[in-house]
């Protein structure tokens, strides 16, 4: 699923709410994101430079609720299930929580 993170919208918000549409359940019912990554530092990664200039080529990949989610330039996400990246060789991004940029 690709989701395009609206204005005002925090990244850790809109990464729940992507989430939880692919895993077809409600954003309270899945294990909290701070569990696998830091919501505030999440945020302050992907905002917009001082000045409001948006940060180009930018891309955070980590494991949340049993799916891959990718974060690009802070303005949209790509969230993947687990299972499905298993059959998917086009796109070998790392699925161990490394944040790349």
């Amino acid at each position: 699923m690709e989701y395009e993170i609206e204005g005002g919208e925090s990244i850790s918000m809109a990464v729940v709410r992507a989430v939880s549409v692919v895993e077809g359940r409600n954003p309270s019912s899945l294990r909290t994101l701070t569990e696998v990554v830091d919501p505030d530092a999440l945020d302050a990664l992907c905002a917009p430079h001082y000045g409001g200039v948006a940060r180009t080529g930018g891309r955070v990949s980590f494991v949340y609720s049993g799916c891959h989610v990718t974060v690009d330039n802070g303005e949209y996400l790509t969230v993947q299930p687990l299972e499905d990246r298993l059959y998917d060789e086009s796109d070998p991004g790392p699925t161990d929580g490394r944040v790349s940029r």
